[in-house]
């Protein structure tokens, strides 16, 4: 592959109809997709990537069972504390973007604490997108570009460019996302880092999040390399 993106977005979505089928409960089925972000991420770091964002639970989510959303924040926390050291080991370095709002506690504990022992880490950053929305992230970093402005006391109705506005989204500084992937037939963005995939590529699978592997993450590369990026231009 001659182009490879510097960042990829997953709506990892999939993993009830993949449990449905095994005749599994719904817990199963995102255990199984925790072991697919496993995989992807051995085989980001095989073909050099830098930057994956992932679609781990977002503002609508809240709508879903109790118990289900439980058991969601449980497996967070189980992933965390089982593969933490083997992630470091690897240079990986663990961003959280959405809102800190609702999340339990130790749920927000494990993330504080992968985040911070990571920090420092530059083979992959690997940008779990956990109680985000898009809309929130945007009204987040333009109520946060206000406070910012308030303090300095600079004047609030100045125009605001891209760069500033930027600095106040959940993501930065990540870069724009170049490859946008959702699984499991679906095609829809979900409110999904919209102001990142202004431009992205957009690949769609009928794969099943848990049973998304390398050779799956292979054929959405071989996508990318295919397509003829022109940002608006000719």
């Amino acid at each position: 592959m001659k182009s490879i993106p510097k960042h990829i977005a997953v709506i990892m979505d999939g993993n009830g109809r993949w449990a449905t089928k095994q005749g599994l409960n719904r817990t199963e089925g995102h255990r199984a997709g925790a072991k697919a972000i496993d995989s992807l991420l051995t085989s980001s770091l095989e073909f050099g990537l830098q930057n994956v964002s992932l679609y781990a639970f977002s503002t609508e989510n809240w709508k879903r069972p109790i118990l289900e959303v439980k058991s969601i924040f449980e497996l967070l926390i189980e992933f965390i504390t089982d593969r933490l050291d083997d992630i470091h080991s690897k240079g990986i370095r663990i961003k959280h973007s959405g809102s800190r709002n609702r999340i339990p506690k130790s749920a927000l504990s494990s993330i504080d604490r992968a985040v911070e022992r990571t920090s420092k880490n530059k083979t992959l950053t690997v940008n779990f997108c956990l109680n985000y929305g898009a809309k929130d992230e945007i009204i987040h970093a333009m109520n946060g570009l206000i406070q910012s402005r308030k303090s300095a006391k600079k004047d609030l109705l100045g125009k605001v460019t891209e760069k500033e506005f930027e600095k106040y989204l959940y993501t930065y500084p990540l870069p724009p996302v170049d490859l946008l992937i959702r699984t499991a037939g679906e095609q829809r963005i979900s409110n999904f880092l919209l102001w990142q995939i202004a431009y992205a590529e957009v690949y769609f699978t009928k794969t099943l999040w848990p049973d998304f592997d390398r050779s799956a993450l292979v054929d959405a590369l071989q996508d990318y390399d295919k397509r003829i990026r022109k940002f608006g231009g000719l």
